[in-house]
């Protein structure tokens, strides 16, 4: 069913690094959302009034709260799908990540009320009158949520959609909290046990639950968090496959969402390779990367020394120094010279950023520990923290 409705609505639906493609896979979510939660809306909210259930009506407006959802996402991907402009050179791609976040406060929202709507009927209870009909259309509403669930999850993979991710958790949840009131209403109308109020508590901490956690995902892709693992591996990966790059260091991730990614990385190279032509095979990297992952790539060449034997001895010793000051902690860009009598050691010292030791603690112990076993030696340290 779901592939049938990606055929027939999103024209070119396999070029998904096209925004118009990702608007039109958005839209079809979007609609797709709205029309079967009205549908449950007015269903649940009709049973649920005839049967005196508040944990049915609540329901019922948990699927209007999942209709509004959609209405927001598909407004947040005409507005993400905006072409850049001088006050937005990247573009407004993080909009998807705003809407996404306005649909995880609705979630939120919808989960407190349910609470207090359930709370109120334990206090004053009310017995329910459940119907076989009001069984039969819960137990078909949560293989309608089960639908949508798959359906959500593939169009979020398809084009990597946070918000549509978020709408496919809320439906996950929605089958949770129907099944619950099903469970509830069976009791009810088979026992004397009024388990209708208590029903609708677990369904209501269940979408805050669900709202809190969503929301937490959104809130790190605004504020910067660390990138997807499979983007790094990605990277890493992708240059392992270009054998005059040595290693690469001080990866960072700009998100500026989906398809909108900027990466930068520092490459090491040989020091005695031909400049333009170490050039000209970072150029291609940086094509190349973009041209297969959508990626925008700057990369910083590193020079480094790999063919002196006293220099290579030295770097081995600087590493496993460093080990020993901290398991944690890492070295890159070296470099060795001579000073008379005394040795220059210059290089960068990595440090994580949740180390409890401060960088300047750090940069101080690690030089210590090398003077202590090699006095001749001149430390040149550049404490920083990495980005992934």
């Amino acid at each position: 069913m779901t592939n049938f409705l990606i055929r027939l609505f999103v024209k070119d639906n396999k070029n998904v690094q096209d925004p118009k493609v990702r608007g039109n896979y958005a839209m079809l979510s979007s609609i797709t959302g709205i029309i079967a939660n009205v549908l449950l809306f007015i269903g649940k909210l009709v049973i649920g009034i005839l049967s005196a259930s508040v944990a049915i009506i609540a329901d019922a407006f948990n699927n209007i709260g999942d209709a509004g959802s959609s209405v927001v996402t598909m407004f947040g991907f005409r507005l993400a799908g905006k072409h850049a402009d001088k006050e937005h050179p990247m573009g407004h791609g993080r909009f998807e990540y705003i809407s996404a976040f306005i649909v995880d406060v609705l979630i939120i929202f919808v989960g407190v009320e349910l609470l207090k709507s359930s709370v109120e009927k334990i206090i004053t209870p009310e017995p329910a009158d459940i119907q076989t009909v009001t069984l039969v259309f819960l137990g078909a509403a949560i293989l309608v949520k089960a639908w949508l669930f798959f359906f959500y999850r593939k169009i979020a993979k398809t084009i990597d959609s946070s918000v549509i991710k978020a709408a496919s958790f809320d439906s996950i949840s929605d089958v949770v909290a129907t099944t619950v009131v099903l469970i509830s209403s069976l009791v009810s109308k088979y026992t004397d046990l009024d388990l209708d109020g208590y029903a609708g508590i677990l369904v209501a901490a269940f979408i805050f639950y669900t709202g809190i956690k969503a929301s937490k995902e959104t809130i790190d892709l605004l504020l910067g968090g660390s990138p997807d693992k499979e983007i790094l591996k990605n990277i890493k990966d992708f240059v392992k496959d270009y054998p005059d790059v040595i290693g690469i260091h001080d990866v960072m991730v700009h998100d500026y969402g989906p398809g909108r990614q900027i990466v930068s990385f520092h490459a090491e190279v040989s020091a005695k390779s031909d400049f333009s032509y170490v050039h000209d095979i970072i150029d291609n990297i940086e094509r190349d990367m973009q041209k297969k992952y959508g990626y925008i790539v700057t990369i910083h060449l590193d020079p480094i020394v790999v063919d002196d034997q006293k220099v290579n001895e030295m770097y081995a010793f600087v590493k496993e120094t460093v080990k020993e000051v901290d398991e944690s902690f890492s070295v890159h860009d070296f470099r060795m010279t001579y000073g008379g009598n005394h040795i220059n050691l210059i290089f960068d010292l990595s440090i994580p950023v949740d180390s409890k030791i401060s960088d300047e603690d750090a940069a101080k112990e690690v030089e210590d520990k090398i003077r202590s076993l090699r006095p001749e030696c001149n430390c040149v340290i550049k404490a920083e923290h990495p980005f992934v």
